[in-house]
Order: C-alpha cells, then sequence, then structure tokens
C-alpha cells in the first residue's frame, strides 16, 4: 500500500538514493544534492497555509510505501511557470508547400523560440523507481497532484501544461540539441540543462531566435521532434485521457511535446468530490478503486488508492485506507474513480 504525501526535509537521502536509478532524462532533478536541498526547501515554504495565489511556488510530492517508509516515487507541482527568468518553448508548425508544375508536396516543419514571464501552471518531475512501475502507481502518482490542485484551486493557473520527457540516448545525448543548441552555445546536452537549474539567462544571450527549418537538420534530429522518450509513453497517455492535448509546442531541448489543457477540464480535478465520512468498517469490500485524499484547510494533504460506499449522502472506507490517511468519522475526504469511465459505444447497422 502506498500514499503521496509533500516531501520533507529528513527525505533528502531517499530521494537522493531514488534519484541514482532516473537515468538522464529527468532533467528537473538532476543528481545533485545542493540542487535537491534547494528543491526540497522551495516545496516546503510552498506548502505555506499563507499562499493565496500562484507566484511560481513549486510543489514535490513523494510516494512512500506504507509499511516500510521507503519512498519509490516523486511528482511535482509548479503553479506558475516563468516570472524573473522567462521560459523557453519552441512552437512547431507545419506547412504543406505543393509544386503543380512537379507534381510535388512537401511537408514543411519550423520550430519558432517563444518565451513567457508569466505562464501557465506546470506538472513535472514525475518519476517512479523501475522496480514499482506499473500501470497502477504510475496512475496513482500522477493523478493524485490534480486532487491537491482541487482541494487548492487559488494557488495555481486556470491554464496547465506538461512537458513531456524527449528522446535522449542512454549516454545523455540528445540528437536535436547537437545538431541545434551546442552549436551555439558549446555545450553538450547535460551540461547545458544542468546549468538552466542556476540560470536560463544563456539561452536568450546565445540561441538565435530565427526560425529552424526541421528538414534542414540531420535526419536523427529531424526524428525526435515532438517524440517522447520510450519510458514516457504511458505518462503521455495517462494524461491524454485525464484531457490533456499537444497543440504545437515542444521544449528547447529534446524537443520533447508539451501537453496542454484548462485545469477545469482535467478529469480528475473535474470530477473529485468532497464528501463526510459516515462510517469506517474493519474488513475490506470490493468495489471501483478511487483516489482518495485528506480534504479540508485542517488536514495535510495524504492520498492513496482505496475503496468507498456512498450511503446517504456520506461515505463508507475501509479501516486501512482510514489509517493510512488518518481519518476518523466525521472528517471529509476528496475522491475520483481512478480511471476514466469508459464509454460504451452504440454500434450503427
Amino acid at each position: 500500500m502506498f500514499v503521496i504525501r509533500p516531501i520533507k526535509p529528513e527525505d533528502i537521502d531517499q530521494l537522493m538514493q531514488l534519484l541514482s536509478v532516473s537515468g538522464h532524462g529527468l532533467t528537473s532533478l538532476p543528481k545533485d544534492e545542493k540542487i535537491i536541498q534547494k528543491k526540497i526547501t522551495q516545496s516546503t515554504k510552498s506548502f505555506d497555509p499563507e499562499v493565496e495565489a500562484p507566484g511560481g511556488e513549486s510543489y514535490l510530492f513523494v510516494m512512500e510505501e506504507v509499511f516500510t517508509g521507503k519512498l519509490v516515487g516523486v511528482s511535482g507541482i509548479i503553479s506558475k511557470i516563468g516570472g524573473f527568468e522567462a521560459y523557453y518553448f519552441y512552437r512547431l508548425k507545419e506547412e504543406i508547400k505543393t509544386s503543380k508544375m512537379l507534381g510535388i508536396s512537401k511537408n514543411i516543419r519550423t520550430l519558432s523560440m517563444e518565451k513567457t514571464h508569466s505562464g501557465p501552471a506546470e506538472i513535472c518531475s514525475l518519476f517512479l523507481h523501475p522496480d514499482y512501475r506499473n500501470s497502477q502507481n504510475g496512475r496513482f502518482l500522477s493523478l493524485s497532484r490534480f486532487l491537491y490542485m482541487a482541494e487548492n484551486q487559488n494557488r495555481f493557473e486556470e491554464h496547465v501544461i506538461a512537458e513531456m520527457r524527449g528522446q535522449v540516448n542512454e549516454q545523455g545525448q540528445s540528437p536535436f540539441w547537437n545538431a541545434v543548441g551546442s552549436k551555439f552555445t558549446g555545450m553538450d546536452f547535460i551540461e547545458a540543462d544542468y546549468l538552466t537549474m542556476k540560470s536560463k539567462s544563456f539561452i536568450d544571450e546565445l540561441v538565435p531566435n530565427y526560425p529552424i527549418i526541421v528538414e534542414l537538420l540531420p535526419e536523427d534530429a529531424q526524428d525526435v521532434v515532438g517524440k517522447v522518450h520510450d519510458n514516457t509513453r504511458p505518462a503521455k497517455h495517462i494524461l491524454e485521457q485525464e484531457g490533456f492535448e499537444f497543440k504545437g509546442l515542444v521544449g528547447i531541448f529534446e524537443p520533447g511535446p508539451v501537453l496542454e489543457t484548462e485545469l477545469k477540464t482535467v478529469r480528475s480535478f473535474a470530477d473529485s468530490k468532497v464528501i463526510k465520512i459516515k462510517e469506517i468498517l474493519k474488513d475490506q469490500f470490493d468495489g471501483t478503486v478511487q483516489i482518495i485524499s485528506t480534504s479540508g484547510a485542517n488536514k495535510k494533504f495524504k492520498a492513496t488508492l482505496g475503496h468507498l460506499k456512498i450511503e446517504d449522502g456520506e461515505a463508507i472506507i475501509e479501516a486501512v485506507t482510514a489509517t493510512a490517511l488518518k481519518l476518523k468519522v466525521g472528517d471529509s475526504l476528496r475522491y475520483v474513480s481512478f480511471k476514466p469511465e469508459v464509454k460504451s459505444q452504440k454500434l450503427e447497422v
């Protein structure tokens, strides 16, 4: 059984152990203890009850095995990207050029730099230990964030994005960065991406702000534009089921697709409901799996997977769920179905 909760300062050692198996793709959480310590401190401050509006706060959550206390996953939210330093993307556009004389049509893709100082919210920093990867754990780790956002809507921008991890090889090399960014910065992918943890100013200073014609790049660089890393495909699929879409933005380093939507349209955000606990049963019972979290300003956020029954407008939950979330009869909880309902399709004869 697992719970998801805000990260704590004492989690630093376990988090570093978890990140040691993350490979080269988790660029928002590098294997640098000083940077990770700073991010944990920022997250702790972000959860301050006094925060009333999005101001660039960065929230980190960990997935903890209840009976052992082992950390097996991490995920994050940024309340608003941008701020003092801009946030950069490429806008991918496609145009079909046709010659009637030659009888040829060509699809031409261009990438144009965009930057924002006042951007949307972002869900980010998703990583699950390889030994615990399955559809249930990954979905739970990803979607539990939206219950926190539903509980604290005033803390987040209404538009939300998710920058998907792009295609980087086992040696930490990005074919796209090698073909474009490295030519102007003199840095390889790992070095440049690490530098963004300190400052992104070199992007404006060195990378030309001219459209890039994708078809003029080396073939291996062309092939990764808008593509996700193989390990990220499940995460992308989960978000698409929740209502996220690709609308043309890609990252500037790999460049993976950026999915986006309005927060109010995300299924696990919009469909989540708050209900009071009527009864806690010692025995487990069958039913649809729900993501269940604490609710209310006086409750620290925690989420787990469990079952609940609704009777007379109130919830009946299992004792194991109540124990994991430290809930009692009379408390409120927030819940949402673990998976979207599959709508039956009417067959036409």
